[in-house]
């Protein structure tokens, strides 16, 4: 009797073809010992393999280092590399190059470069590995800046604004109807940023059996859009927050509407004609594509438990929520980084 295993094919082995060359190993002289756990790294490397602590800086390894771009967790400070417009034309070779460097596609890097305001090339979990991005990128004819995240979720967070009491020579803005106003003057006013905040919600109902297979019992989907406003004066760093779906608009009196959409257009206008010197920027709906490449929407998931529904049939729920108002948040204070000028210190390696 034939067994099963005489009907299987033997590899055929041609030693006519050569195996691809193995990439060489780094020679001795060229590893980086870490300071901290005295572990020898390859050159490529910014920070330590095992330890994670910053790798010291030699001439030699100047050029073989690479930037690991590692999606940061959301309670990790991160360092962002913005784009200086213009750009250069750039070469072939130089636009291969910067692909390969900032792990992006063709097409993701031609939209952030055609644009005419500054956008994240890249987010690095540490300085160091910033500065290497803007080292890099200098080389290939692409000027950029260093933007670190805020230090702290308080330093990041917007003052958010539920009612405003309009004045001649400002306004008073109320957080809660127990908080003190904070007067805002028409002359302190910097820069108004305005976008749109998208949350989608699914939330989704299988069925959990021991033998049968799982299966979705009820689907639900929920999608809001709304306006938003970012405020900034002259003396804070941090914006006053209007959102359309929950401000009191009576401070419009007569011109109030009955929809949020036309009375946030009204306030903004208002605002607009008391305060002429400040700069208004509206350019967030069109360069959301691009952000999403470097600063991507946040999407959150979580149970809402277990459930029995009949002896041997039990059921779960889960729900997905994706929004961009983190994305907004860090455009708002792009805008702001460049409208005042800052700069930081990254020594412009």
């Amino acid at each position: 009797m034939r067994k099963d295993n005489e009907d299987v094919p033997l590899p055929i082995l041609n030693t006519d073809a050569p195996d691809a060359p193995a990439p060489e190993p780094f020679a001795p002289n060229q590893m980086v010992r870490c300071d901290e756990c005295l572990r020898a790294n390859p050159p490529t490397r910014v920070n330590c393999l095992y330890c994670s602590v910053a790798l010291p800086l030699s001439e030699a390894a100047v050029d073989l280092q690479k930037p690991a771009l590692r999606p940061l967790e959301k309670w990790e400070q991160g360092y962002n590399n913005i784009l200086l417009p213009p750009a250069a034309n750039l070469t072939d070779e130089n636009r291969a190059a910067a692909v390969d460097l900032l792990r992006l596609s063709g097409a993701e890097l031609d939209r952030i470069l055609s644009s005419e305001i500054p956008l994240p090339l890249a987010r690095a979990a540490t300085m160091d590995e910033a500065r290497l991005i803007k080292r890099r990128l200098s080389g290939l004819g692409i000027d950029s800046d260093i933007m670190p995240d805020p230090e702290s979720a308080t330093d990041a967070a917007a003052i958010k604004v539920r009612a405003l009491e309009i004045e001649e020579a400002g306004v008073f803005a109320y957080q809660t109807p127990e908080t003190p106003a904070i007067l805002v003057l028409w002359s302190e006013v910097l820069l108004l940023v305005v976008g749109r905040l998208i949350v989608r919600r699914v939330e989704l109902k299988e069925q959990k059996g021991a033998r049968a297979e799982n299966r979705i019992l009820d689907s639900s989907e929920f999608v809001t859009d709304e306006t938003v406003v970012d405020l900034y004066t002259r003396k804070h760093a941090t914006p006053y927050r209007i959102k359309a779906n929950s401000f009191d608009f009576s401070c419009l009196a007569e011109s109030k509407g009955l929809l949020a959409g036309e009375n946030i257009s009204t306030l903004i206008k208002l605002i607009r004609d008391q305060a002429p010197q400040a700069e208004y920027d509206e350019s967030f709906n069109s360069v959301r594509k691009a952000l999403e490449v470097v600063w991507p929407s946040e999407r959150q998931n979580e149970s809402s438990g277990w459930r029995r529904e009949r002896p041997g049939k039990y059921s779960i729920g889960s729900i997905m929520e994706l929004s961009n108002e983190t994305q907004f948040q860090r455009y708002s204070r792009l805008r702001y980084h460049f409208r005042t000028g800052a700069k930081t210190k990254s020594d412009d390696a």
